[in-house]
Parts: structure tokens; sequence; C-alpha cells
């Protein structure tokens, strides 16, 4: 039987009485606080990356794919051929694929101008991320005809071009020649991400296709969706293999090139990165804090219970026995402040994601609220990780056990 473990279990927290040790409250509240801040911090970052990643694919697909031009005379316009429709559908891992278009823009009213690209709305993912996005206005209809000169601007263009739901615009086309399309302003997003909020409006693909003289199943580059963004970047190196190999063994006379939104959104996945920097510094500095504080009470705890000291080494228990004791005793309290501190932090978390409470400033940081996400596997991954490191750094303090002289603890009354 492991007795030491059930004396700690037994073994009441208060220095006589049903009261508490202010020792032990403090080493509790540390320790909550501590586990607090960790699950925050992993919770917001976690958070952040799937804002930024949700908001990156919103506008660029997983995969893209370009046809590059053979000659000065060719174009980059790529067409879904029979050969791309087999290789994709051969590959398990996309899950949709279609062809995008944008054509250069300029947006007029009789007080100023705004040169944009109106982009081909096509696809289950962009046409989500945009309905989510609306701040005005509805997502138009595109196959309807009535609808087909409906068009989504950005909150940046109307602030600049003083336009609302509802009006109607003039937009100049520049291709071969120029052309006018009066189009009416459906809905008004707003993604705080400026450098796409500025310069891209979206409009029905055939009006696009139209207006850029495009056929049917040809874009500027074909958009492919997947199962895993994890691992995007290996199935953009398998679907580029197959490019060139059905170069080399003339399946296709084109030449094809894969890009995918990590590269793409290089700049935004990189200032996430250093978020996982100051993660681990948080959990480090909240450890240490943890740490110190409940040392502090353990040896605490063990100058109170001089006389229980004596008593079990009286009776034959050794010092490793009596030291486990404390261990134990000591984890124990760590439990409980882990208990309280995922409990806390939880409920705060769940209303700030319910509610949004903390607000940032999307100028700066893309996103107007706190963003929160915590899996339950993190979680259980850190409190494991906080009580294993407790126990371990406790070792060294619980050896002031066999310092304490039996005669000495049980002849002192105080």
């Amino acid at each position: 039987m492991n007795y030491p473990l059930y004396i700690a279990r037994k073994l009441s927290l208060g220095n006589g009485g049903n009261k508490m040790s202010p020792a032990v409250t403090v080493a509790i509240i540390a320790i909550a606080i501590s586990v607090g801040v960790m699950i925050a911090s992993i919770a917001i970052v976690l958070g952040f990356k799937r804002e930024i990643r949700d908001k990156v694919v919103g506008f660029n697909a997983h995969i893209s794919l370009y046809r590059m031009p053979i000659n000065e005379e060719d174009d980059n316009l790529i067409t879904i051929t029979p050969f791309l429709k087999e290789t994709f559908d051969s590959f398990p891992f996309i899950t949709e694929y279609y062809e995008q278009a944008a054509i250069p823009a300029i947006l007029k009213t009789s007080e100023d101008f705004k040169g944009v690209y109106l982009r081909g709305l096509k696809g289950e993912k962009p046409t989500q991320y945009l309905t989510a996005n609306l701040e005005e206005g509805e997502m138009p209809d595109f196959s309807d005809e009535d609808e087909k000169n409906k068009i989504l601007i950005s909150r940046i263009a109307a602030n600049q071009l003083k336009l609302n739901v509802g009006e109607s615009i003039e937009t100049y086309f520049i291709s071969d020649d120029i052309r006018v399309r009066k189009l009416e302003i459906a809905g008004i997003f707003n993604s705080h991400f400026d450098q796409y909020d500025d310069v891209l409006i979206f409009g029905g693909m055939p009006l696009v296709k139209q207006l850029g003289n495009l056929n049917d199943n040809t874009g500027t580059y074909i958009m492919i969706q997947t199962d895993n963004f994890d691992k995007v970047p290996d199935y953009t190196l398998e679907l580029q293999q197959r490019m060139n190999e059905a170069i080399a063994y003339g399946e296709t006379e084109a030449y094809y090139r894969t890009d995918n939104v990590l590269n793409q959104g290089r700049g935004f996945f990189s200032w996430l990165s250093l978020l996982d920097t100051n993660v681990v510094v948080i959990i480090i500095l909240m450890m240490i804090v943890g740490c110190v504080t409940l040392v502090s009470g353990m040896l605490i705890i063990i100058l109170e219970r001089k006389k229980f000291i004596g008593l079990m080494r009286a009776l034959g228990a050794s010092t490793t026995k009596i030291r486990n004791v404390f261990v134990y005793l000591a984890v124990k309290i760590a439990f409980i402040g882990i208990l309280i501190g995922d409990f806390a932090i939880i409920i705060l978390l769940y209303f700030q994601q319910k509610y949004h409470f903390l607000q940032l400033d999307a100028d700066s940081y893309y996103i107007d609220f706190v963003p929160v996400y915590l899996p339950g596997w993190t979680v259980i991954a850190l409190n494991a990780g906080v009580l294993l490191v407790t126990y371990i750094v406790l070792v060294l303090p619980s050896r002031f056990v066999g310092k304490i002289s039996p005669a000495d603890s049980m002849l002192r009354n105080d």
C-alpha cells in the first residue's frame, strides 16, 4: 500500500482546525492565476491563428494553379482542360476547384475615382467568407439574371467614394477597348485586411467573364481547396510534381506553376509565428511563479508539521516516505489551484468568444476583438505538464524533512 499517498490525501491543508493555512491559500491562488494566464495565452494565440488564417484563405485558395506563357505572344489565361480535370479528380485531398478571374476596373463618381480589381465570386468558401464579413446589404444571387450587375465593395471603397448600398456607380473596364457599365452596390464588406479590401470588389463570374472576353472554364488562375490546411505545403509540392511529369511525358503542352496561401500570406503568417515565442515566454514565467510560490508554501507546511514529522519517524517511517507525503500534499495543492484556474479562465474565454467584450484596434491587429480558440487537448496537456513539473520541482525542497530531528520535534511545545 502507498501509505504516503493515503496520508497526504487525508492530511488537512490547515494548521489545526478546518481553516486553511495562509501559505496554502497563497499557493493555490498563485497556481490558479498561473494556469489561467497560460491557458488564456494559448487560447488567444490559437484564436489569432485561426482568424488570420481564415481571412487569408477567404481571399486566396489553399493552392493556386497558373499557366505560364510560352512566348511573348501567349497569354496567361488558364482553362480547365480534360487533362487538368482528370488530374484534380485523381487527388483525394482536392475537395473543390474552379477557375478564377479578375479584371482591372475604375470606380468613378462625380467627385472621385478609385482603381480596383473586379473579381468573380465563385466557390463555397469565398462566398461564406464575404457573407460573414458583410456590414451592410446582402449577398446577391449572381445566378439570377436580374442581379448580374450587382457587386460587393469594401468599406474602404465605400468611405472613399461616399457610396451606400443600393446606389449605382459607373465602372470603367480597360482591356482592348474601354467599356463602361453601371453596377449596383448590393453590399459592403469589411474584412479589416486593408491589403485586400483596398483593391478588390466582387461580382458574379458571368459578368467578369463577359467584360474580360473569357470563355467558360477559362480564368486567370485556378483556385484549389484541400481537405487539410496543415498539409498544404505537401499537397502543393505533390501537385507541382504531377504537372512537371505531365510536361516530361508529353501529356500536356502547357506549363503550369503552383502557389499556395502560405506564400501569398507570408507576411501575416510570419507575424503569427512571432506570437508563438511570446507564448513560450509567458508559460515559462508563469511556471516559475507557480513553482516558487508552491515551494515556499511547502516549506511553511513542513515547518508547521514538525510534530507530525517526529511522530512518523518515531513510528519507523523512513525519511523518503515522509518526504513523499509532503510532495503529494503539495501536488494536491497544485491540483486544487489547477482546477480553480481552469474553471475561471474557461468561463471567461467562453463569454469572450460569445460576446467579444474585449476589443482590439482592427487597424493594428486586423481583427476588432480578441479571438479565442481552445481545443480540449491543450487544457489536458497543459494541466498534465504543470503537475509533472510541480512534482519534479518539489522533490528537492522535500529533502528539508530529513534535517528535522525527531527528538526536537516531539519535545517542542510551539
